[in-house]
């Protein structure tokens, strides 16, 4: 199923066509040469100094089911509700402190988050579907898999290929086919100065 943005220039497709949609099929999987490209696309996120703040864990149900169900149990209950049905999960990290020097690294949060935009739109490119989430119990997830405090439990990730539509619920259709919606430019970007409208 695609949704692509209605935008108001045209944008590079494989962002136009990326979505955080919720319905996976759980018939397929996600092969380790998918993930290991998921990976290399983070991997190669900028950072600061290029110090690669991000660490990211994987869990594939097809290969250690245990493993990703702890995973599966650190999340909310509205997102376990359709995480249920998607192969891969993961969750992003930020190291809290520069590699090249110890110092507190306060874009780690940011630089992290362009990692896992990297992984998304790779996943897109892989006609994967990805999904981010901040429903999750960063503490729960941090004792079950030894998280040292240094780093800071940023968002999981539901990924999978797409469910048929052929085979939502009706409740599901209403949500997967429901229009995307965005601010508009003026509201969030700016020329010049603060609340000053671009064109």
């Amino acid at each position: 199923m695609k949704k692509p943005a209605i935008t108001s220039t045209p944008i590079h497709d494989l962002i136009a066509q990326r979505w955080s949609g919720r319905a996976y099929d759980p018939a397929k999987a996600v092969s380790r040469e998918q993930i290991s490209a998921l990976l290399e696309a983070a991997r190669w996120a900028p950072s600061c100094y290029g110090d690669q703040p991000w660490r990211f864990i994987v869990w594939d149900r097809n290969t250690d089911a245990a493993s990703w169900q702890r995973a599966f149990d650190c999340l909310a209950p509205g997102n376990q509700s359709w995480v249920k049905n998607a192969p891969l999960l993961m969750l992003t990290v930020a190291d809290s402190l520069f590699n090249h020097n110890s110092q507190p690294n306060r874009w780690a949060q940011y630089d992290t988050g362009a990692a896992a935009e990297n992984f998304c739109l790779q996943a897109e490119a892989l006609g994967l579907m990805a999904h981010q989430m901040g429903g999750f119990d960063a503490d729960k997830a941090r004792a079950t898999f030894g998280v040292p405090l240094q780093f800071m439990p940023m968002a999981m990730v539901a990924v999978g290929y797409p469910a048929d539509p052929v085979t939502f619920t009706p409740e599901v259709a209403e949500r997967e086919t429901a229009p995307r919606k965005r601010r508009e430019l003026g509201e969030l970007f700016f020329e010049g100065a603060w609340a000053k409208p671009v064109v």
